[in-house]
């Protein structure tokens, strides 16, 4: 069995990492801990982008990389087989990509609530995850303290 685990590397990803951790531990499952990265921004007249542009990007790809490890190794601490994957794309479609070439058996994910008017105006990422999935989803409700 393996379990595709999405996070937003908010520090509410540890918990829903921890969630996953657990059904990981009690079934024998390998985890895949994923981090959809931002697509590159496209600059009109530009190959690339300015410079200052592709360091700054640079630079938070190299953080995402080193915070999603961060959650893998935790896992791995506790005896859970943990992969950490950052890959760029928008989120929804990357996560269900990735977790049918995973083959993953089931994809966990928090849920901050930010509530309706939210969801409408920018979208929610949960619901986007829900309706799309044939996979089984676990939504880890997350609540600002």
């Amino acid at each position: 069995m393996s379990i595709l685990v999405a996070v937003d590397l908010s520090p509410a990803s540890e918990k829903v990492v921890e969630a996953a951790g657990r059904i990981a531990k009690l079934n024998g499952a390998a985890v895949f801990i994923l981090h959809a990265a931002e697509p590159e921004p496209d600059f009109v007249g530009y190959d690339a982008g300015p410079e200052v542009v592709r360091t700054q990007v640079a630079e938070e790809l190299r953080r995402e990389h080193r915070d999603v490890q961060a959650l893998a190794k935790k896992l791995r601490d506790g005896g859970i087989d943990a992969t950490a994957l950052l890959v760029r794309g928008p989120t929804v479609e990357t996560t269900l990509k990735e977790a049918e070439s995973l083959e993953a058996e089931l994809i966990v994910l928090g849920s901050h609530g930010h509530g309706a008017v939210y969801d409408v105006l920018v979208g929610s990422y949960s619901a986007g995850i829900i309706r799309r999935s044939k996979l089984p989803v676990l939504v880890v409700p997350i609540r600002d303290s």
